[in-house]
């Protein structure tokens, strides 16, 4: 049988938003922000609201299906999807502030940066990531590591509660309260456990940053490397930060001062007064002469111009990895491998460590919180460069493997299946993820993309 045909026959009339087969107007929408990956599934629905993805998983419970959610696509990853229904949840896009309560209830197809707007007016914020432009859903379900994540933990220890479509197609809530166990798996177990149709957050009381970033000529990149390491042994919680050793290309968008050029990036975020963090950021303004200084107060509504992350879909490739420690010798390991002849947009170190490190108030599936930096790296998947690219990743990857704990976080990467997901959890978050997958979903329609099954 045709999966085509019942998915015509069966499930179109029971949606309210569409379903568009391979060729029909709609099934564009299975294309991700990450061009490089190919998307082709049996199928596209774009939910008009959580019934519809209930109906959708049902039907592939009854039709032996996958379903793979997605809003952006910044997470896609190679798979086979001939057998997968794809929702797409863009329409699911309500956004309701309660002020008066500091809490925000936000539908999956919502992007951050319309969430900053719409709290922003308000005195208020919520947790974000680098990157405003990705779907809420997806960061609060990897964990959630931003630019404030030293400062005030991971964004998904703010969540107050999860609408969720279960694998068996059940619409539930989940709280601390009510289907703990869910609520405890959802925040950083990524799709295993359900689609999340709408989550409620707590919003800080936070209208302002001291922020931006100290740009260096890549002749400079082994001295800014060394000092920031010494640096970061000692900043206080209320300042973040990461360090990137950038070869942007020159098109438009780029600095000029940064185009066809190796470039360091010193990234920093901090909650304290100016003066504060002027006096902080001296030995970093005294390692080499900034050709770009940017760092100054910020509405936190902007945060996103801290890291100038790319918001027009791209073709890119991803790994990532978690430092135990950040030695000398590491910081010449990477220079030597990462400075000369790189393909990559981006090298990047982000310090960990202060809030991140602690339990939360309720406890979650995200692990590897004792990491003390991460590594990320992230080149362009254009056919001309792309044998280079990985290769390059894999050399940089190798020359850093005596620092690096064998850990990821779930949002950093991009990459699906068993060896990926002891990488990302440890034994016990595996087996228990995948004792409740196999209890709300037990004949695995969830069971297709980053999800967890031992």
């Amino acid at each position: 049988m045709q999966v085509s045909s019942p998915l015509s026959s069966d499930l179109r009339p029971r949606l309210d938003g569409t379903l568009a087969l391979p060729g029909e107007p709609g099934y564009e929408r299975s294309t991700p922000w990450n061009v490089a990956v190919p998307m082709t599934p049996a199928a596209v629905v774009t939910a008009a609201h959580a019934d519809d993805v209930a109906h959708t998983i049902r039907f592939a419970n009854d039709h032996g299906l996958t379903v793979l959610p997605q809003a952006t696509g910044h997470g896609a990853v190679h798979m086979d999807l001939s057998r997968t229904i794809l929702v797409h949840t863009a329409a699911l896009d309500e956004l309701q502030v309660d002020a008066a309560n500091r809490r925000a209830r936000i539908g999956a197809g919502v992007i951050w940066q319309r969430v900053l707007d719409a709290t922003a007016p308000h005195g208020l914020a919520p947790l974000v990531g680098s990157a405003p432009g990705v779907g809420v859903v997806g960061f609060l379900t990897g964990g959630g590591i931003g630019p404030l994540t030293r400062t005030y933990g991971l964004a998904s220890d703010t969540v107050l509660a999860f609408e969720v479509v279960t694998g068996d197609g059940r619409r539930l809530r989940a709280t601390p309260t009510e289907h703990s166990e869910l609520f405890w798996g959802l925040r950083g177990g990524k799709g295993t456990l359900g689609i999340v149709t709408a989550v409620e957050i707590e919003l800080l009381p936070l209208t302002e940053v001291y922020g931006g970033a100290l740009f260096f000529d890549g002749t400079d990149a082994s001295g800014v490397l060394h000092t920031w390491r010494e640096w970061t042994q000692d900043l206080p919680e209320h300042a973040n930060t990461s360090l990137a050793l950038l070869q942007l290309p020159d098109m438009p968008g780029v600095p000029e001062p940064l185009a066809g050029r190796l470039t360091v990036a010193v990234r920093f975020t901090s909650t304290a007064t100016q003066i504060e963090c002027e006096q902080l950021l001296a030995p970093m303004r005294a390692a080499a002469t900034p050709i770009i200084d940017t760092i100054a107060p910020l509405p936190y509504a902007a945060i996103g111009a801290v890291h100038m992350d790319p918001t027009d879909p791209m073709p890119v490739h991803e790994t990532s990895g978690l430092l135990r420690e950040l030695t000398a010798d590491a910081v010449d390991a990477l220079h030597a491998v990462a400075t000369a002849n790189s393909p990559q947009f981006l090298v990047e170190l982000r310090l960990m460590g202060g809030a991140l490190a602690r339990e939360p108030e309720h406890a979650s599936a995200f692990c590897h919180r004792d990491a003390a930096y991460s590594l990320l790296i992230i080149g362009a998947a254009v056919p001309e460069i792309a044998e280079a690219v990985k290769g390059h990743n894999a050399a940089v990857q190798s020359a850093l493997a005596p620092w690096l704990t064998g850990g990821e976080f779930p949002n950093f990467g991009a990459a699906v299946g068993p060896a990926r997901m002891a990488r990302v959890y440890d034994e016990d978050t595996r087996m228990w993820l995948t004792g409740l997958a196999e209890r709300h979903d037990p004949k695995g329609v969830l069971r297709i993309g980053q999800t967890v099954r031992v």
